[in-house]
């Protein structure tokens, strides 16, 4: 076992090891010329649809990661909502070393024990049904694979997407997605329709008491795509947490309703977990929580561990069929083994070490943190999410909902101030939401920690509207 910290899960009989978190920061970079890292990322970085933070990172270990001027900063969104156990995690790190070495890269047509452990361990740990994998390299890349096996599977192309989803950049995840990115370059995919958001804050169908009605909004949804449609739908894509979107979580009961609505029709249900998946949200996967089991699953971000790891899982029907049919979806890293070793051992750890149950009650500690930040902040309009995922969306008051980007971005910047990185995109599509997923092996104290940062970091910015 790597060396580390044991701590007694109150909750359990088992033990989990976090890896050591260092006093001292890393030290690949230092003593760097910051300004002139600066100059030259703004001469030759080329912009791909974001603005860079203004710091230059040079290190990251733990919960942790580093600035080039030394301050230190609690990461609440796992690097880019991925770095499921942490950065640098001891065992995380023997792995790639023993498979740079070793065994990194192979023909695609080539087979290896990692790959093949990889998708032992995470079949068996997923629902019948859930048979047969294969790994690529990212989430846009795996969705790709799985709308067009979809299509393949089904003879069809036309493909629901979710209002407020985001699913890649590539053509068909693209064509999928709602949130953002669907302008400035020409025709989409066609063929591809939207569902509302299920948005429990701000949707217009509501109950005569005021609360969310959600089927009645699926419905009236599934009517208009009835009405869009040339007869060919093959699949829906959905995320059971709307990452994205703004850390919407999907109503008790939609997940069912949805597959439902799917097999009336002879579509196939398509669910990403890139980021809710492998212990996140309390349960080792979202679709655990609703116990519905869809017809294709994706990973990613998680499964790596911040290494570009996705994967695709079916049936062995809808396997063998795709394949009779001709699927094909053969890239250069496709089943790489050095990925793949990182991905079983993460695997290995989440399951060892009892992180899913780590993640429920560390969640529990964060959104009861959050609910009483919101009963203290009247700019706090909701507080959602589950397990170790949340969003905290910021309005200039409660009655009128409005986003409050430009004061979410002051509060996110003296949060990063006193030491708490949490994503907050001042995009109108975001609706000014923080988006917070740390590590799941952040510790209870740190989660505390976050928390204290953040409570100062509304406390001490101004407009916050206090109501106490």
């Amino acid at each position: 076992m790597a060396p580390g910290i044991l701590t007694k899960d109150m909750a359990s009989t088992s033990m989990m090891v976090f890896p050591i978190e260092e006093d001292m920061p890393p030290t690949l970079y230092q003593n760097i010329d910051e300004k002139a890292l600066v100059a030259k990322s703004k001469k030759h970085l080329l912009d791909y649809g974001t603005k860079f933070e203004p710091d230059v990172i040079t290190g990251c270990r733990g919960l942790y990661i580093y600035t080039a001027s030394g301050h230190k900063v609690l990461d609440w969104t796992s690097g880019q909502m991925s770095c499921l156990l942490g950065h640098g995690h001891p065992e995380i790190v023997k792995v790639i070393t023993d498979h740079a070495m070793q065994l990194d890269h192979l023909f695609s047509g080539m087979v290896s024990p990692p790959v093949i452990s990889l998708a032992d361990r995470l079949c068996n740990a997923l629902p019948a049904g859930l048979d047969k994998a294969f790994f690529l390299s990212t989430g846009g890349e795996s969705n790709e694979a799985a709308i067009k096996m979809a299509k393949t599977y089904t003879g069809k192309f036309e493909i629901v997407g979710i209002g407020a989803s985001w699913h890649g950049v590539t053509a068909q995840a693209l064509g999928a997605q709602y949130h953002f990115g669907r302008r400035g370059h020409g025709p989409l995919m066609p063929g591809m329709h939207m569902l509302p958001a299920p948005n429990t804050y701000r949707s217009i169908f509501r109950k005569p008491d005021g609360s969310y009605d959600w089927e009645a909004e699926l419905e009236y949804g599934w009517r208009m795509i009835d009405l869009q449609s040339c007869g060919s739908l093959a699949a829906c894509i959905v995320e059971c947490i709307q990452s994205s979107g703004g850390m919407h979580v999907l109503p008790p009961g939609y997940l069912k309703a949805l597959k439902k609505q799917c097999e009336m029709r002879g579509m196939l249900l398509i669910v990403d977990e890139a980021q809710t998946g492998v212990g996140r949200c309390g349960d080792f996967m979202a679709i655990n929580h609703e116990n519905v089991v869809p017809d294709i699953l994706t990973l990613s971000k998680t499964l790596g561990n911040g290494l570009p790891l996705s994967a695709v899982v079916t049936s062995d029907e809808v396997a063998s069929v795709a394949a009779e049919k001709g699927f094909f979806f053969y890239t250069t890293h496709v089943n790489d083994p050095l990925p793949a070793a990182v991905g079983d051992k993460v695997l290995e750890i989440l399951f060892r070490d009892n992180l899913i149950e780590h993640s429920r009650k560390c969640g529990e500690i964060l959104h009861n943190g959050l609910q009483k930040l919101h009963s203290r902040y009247g700019c706090i309009g909701q507080v959602r999410g589950r397990g170790l995922m949340a969003g905290v969306e910021i309005v200039t008051d409660r009655e009128s909902k409005r986003p409050a980007l430009e004061l979410a971005k002051r509060v996110g910047n003296r949060a990063y101030e006193l030491g708490l990185w949490a994503n907050l995109s001042s995009h109108p599509s975001f609706g000014g939401t923080f988006r917070i997923a740390p590590p799941i092996t952040v510790t209870e104290s740190q989660v505390e920690d976050g928390l204290a940062i953040l409570e100062k970091a509304f406390a001490e910015t101004e407009g916050t509207l206090p109501l106490y």
